[in-house]
């Protein structure tokens, strides 16, 4: 059965670490305060190759970053080591916002693409496909690599003999 990562309901009934990132995605009410931006949790903690220091990685639909900023600030400043930054990311202009809740590091990403055609999107639902093929050992090297300091993508890419960079290469990889 695949999993719907456009709700996070499907946390509730995820393994521990999943459930706490629901209880405070739900308590802060970021899917709430966001909700005009189609906000979608990406990242490890879904697809469950989480490390200890692995953040919730919240990306947005945002058309105008000066309105996206300012709801950012009026909903999180007050969360501890908050920081907001507008730029070009990719070559494409982007927002994130950074703070700190409980064990969780909160980043908050916002561009002009709709969050299901984003990078992050698009990685995450191609990497739970592949760990679904590949079963439990290719999971737990995954955690290891990762353990060892090395980026999810990149992780990947090593382990599927991936040659050149690993986010672009992971995009056009056949499951």
């Amino acid at each position: 059965m695949e999993t719907d990562f456009l709700n996070i309901k499907y946390l509730k009934t995820g393994n521990v670490r999943q459930q706490k990132a629901y209880k405070v995605l739900y308590e802060l009410e970021i899917v709430k305060k966001l909700s005009s931006y189609t906000p979608v949790l990406t990242g490890t903690i879904p697809i469950n190759i989480d490390v200890p220091d692995s953040d919730l990685d919240i990306i947005c639909y945002c058309k105008d970053h000066i309105e996206f900023s300012n709801v950012l600030i009026d909903c999180f400043q007050k969360e501890k080591e908050f920081m907001i930054k507008s730029g070009e990311y990719n070559g494409i202009q982007s927002t994130i916002a950074r703070f700190k809740v409980t064990e969780f590091d909160i980043e908050i990403f916002g561009q002009d693409i709709p969050t299901h055609l984003q990078h992050a999107y698009k990685h995450m639902v191609i990497e739970y496909k592949i760990l679904n093929k590949m079963g439990a050992q290719f999971r737990k090297d995954i955690i290891k690599l990762k353990l060892q300091g090395i980026k999810t993508e990149s992780a990947f890419a090593k382990l599927l003999g991936l040659k050149g960079n690993p986010y672009e290469e992971l995009l056009r990889y056949k499951i």
